[in-house]
């Protein structure tokens, strides 16, 4: 999740994966898992990652696709994985349920049709995807297979990247949504799951570019809305910083246009002070089990061999490279 709203404040700048050599990204894993989700489901055959039983598991198929990436460029990459939803999101995921019960609907009354063509059809699938319980399990058993550290938030993973950026344990956050900014993460990395290069979103830098404090962020970010709220009627990015600087703060802000946001103070302490963890440990002698890694994903759950095997090579490829000594 997060507001896209916030592209058109945060400072962003391209980021090449050659300068990112030796760093550590702490990953929301669920939003990285849900777009190679989708990005698999969309483009490879419904029978390539559903076991005789009916499971559906391509997330499998998109880690082995996606982690080569990482290790080609030496980064070591931290998967964070979300805790409990908070409270306040409830209504959101409800909304995105909905979305989706609504896709599949559409997805039933397409594969009934005779006129509709594969591609229409690979696009409905890749809509009503979502994180099953056997996903999450799945891609934490192969993440131990293959060294890669994982760490479980226990709220909001976005928060618990942010929050390991700021310790300095790892370098960067990493995610697709804009949210990490509002959780104080100095560094985010975006576009991971592209084809080409990330760009690099700069906590700092977007604080001087409109002379906000972390707290004054947030309170735009609230004021335009949020995962846990609504924002005000005809309010946008430029408008809500005008407010905030021009009134001081949310309070001062709502108070000037005579509106109120409901539990806002409670949606400011989320960002501000969020649930997060230190009990983590991380190594950086990563030493993939390969065969073991095949083995779970082409025999235990049944995923051809021709599906995965060019990013299992490409994974034993950079682990036996001289960038990678440090890993084995």
């Amino acid at each position: 999740m997060g507001n896209a709203d916030l592209r058109q404040l945060a400072v962003i700048e391209p980021k090449p994966f050659d300068e990112l050599a030796g760093s550590w990204v702490a990953v929301d894993a669920h939003n990285w898992l849900y777009r190679y989700l989708t990005t698999t489901v969309r483009f490879t055959r419904t029978g390539a990652y559903r076991t005789a039983g009916g499971e559906e598991v391509a997330n499998l198929i998109g880690i082995v696709r996606g982690l080569p990436k990482f290790f080609e460029h030496d980064v070591t990459p931290v998967f964070v994985f979300d805790g409990g939803v908070t409270e306040l999101k409830a209504e959101e995921v409800e909304a995105r349920k909905e979305q989706r019960q609504t896709y599949e609907e559409q997805l039933e009354a397409a594969r009934e049709r005779d006129d509709v063509d594969a591609a229409e059809i690979a696009t409905l699938e890749s809509r009503t995807q979502r994180l099953t319980e056997t996903i999450q399990e799945t891609s934490r058993e192969l993440f131990a297979l293959l060294d890669v550290p994982v760490v479980e938030a226990p709220a909001e993973g976005e928060a618990q990247t942010a929050y390991m950026a700021r310790r300095g344990d790892v370098d960067y956050a990493g995610s697709e949504d804009y949210d990490t900014l509002l959780f104080g993460a100095p560094y985010t990395l975006r576009g991971l799951t592209s084809s080409g290069d990330p760009e690099c979103m700069d906590f700092e830098a977007t604080l001087a570019e409109h002379g906000l404090t972390w707290e004054g962020l947030v309170d735009v970010a609230i004021l335009i809305g949020t995962d846990f709220n609504e924002g005000l009627d005809g309010v946008g990015p430029k408008t809500a910083v005008t407010l905030v600087r021009e009134h001081g703060d949310l309070w001062g802000a709502l108070e000037a246009r005579g509106e109120s946001i409901p539990h806002a103070d409670r949606i400011r302490e989320l960002f501000l002070d969020p649930a997060v963890t230190d009990d983590y440990e991380l190594d950086g002698d990563i030493d993939p089990d390969l065969e073991a890694a095949r083995r779970y994903v082409t025999e235990e759950w049944e995923i051809p061999a021709d599906e995965v095997e060019r990013g299992f090579e490409r994974i034993e490829e950079s682990v036996s490279q001289t960038g990678l000594d440090r890993w084995t």
